[in-house]
């Protein structure tokens, strides 16, 4: 029950940051450019609501609910096996890669790509990225928590 208040509260201060909203977009349009590739790229809270997408395919509520899902999966993975907090996952498909990178305490970086992309440049890039996300994110919750 607790979570789920936090969760709330979370969706409701991410909702009320604009500011932060469109410098987390600009940063996925510097991402996508700098890597042609990328199909889209999707900004969401760990619980799966959507901060900012640039390109990414209409179902983007849908896809940052799956994000949210896999992060899950993926953070009881890595703890239970020893590996510490949870960074990034890579899924590789026949027609590309769907990759999701930690942005800060509270938020994810999905990434959707080509498969000509290299998977290399991909993580440099996106780790930059997600650095940034984070710290818009993380900075935005902490000032509305501040009176």
């Amino acid at each position: 029950m607790i979570r789920a208040l936090r969760q709330r509260a979370e969706r409701r201060q991410l909702m009320a940051a604009e500011a932060e909203v469109a410098e987390v977009l600009e940063e996925l349009r510097r991402l996508r450019a700098r890597l042609p590739q990328l199909i889209g790229a999707l900004a969401a809270s760990s619980d799966g609501f959507v901060v900012a997408q640039d390109g990414a395919p209409q179902a983007v509520e849908g896809i940052a609910a799956l994000t949210a899902a896999a992060l899950g999966v993926a953070q009881r993975l890595t703890e239970t096996t020893g590996q510490g907090g949870f960074r990034e996952l890579v899924v590789r498909g026949e027609s590309g890669y769907v990759a999701t990178y930690a942005a800060g305490s509270s938020a994810v970086l999905t990434l959707l790509a080509d498969p000509r992309v290299n998977v290399g440049r991909l993580h440099l890039e996106a780790r930059r990225s997600s650095t940034r996300v984070g710290e818009l994110i993380d900075g935005a919750l902490d000032r509305q928590e501040t009176p």
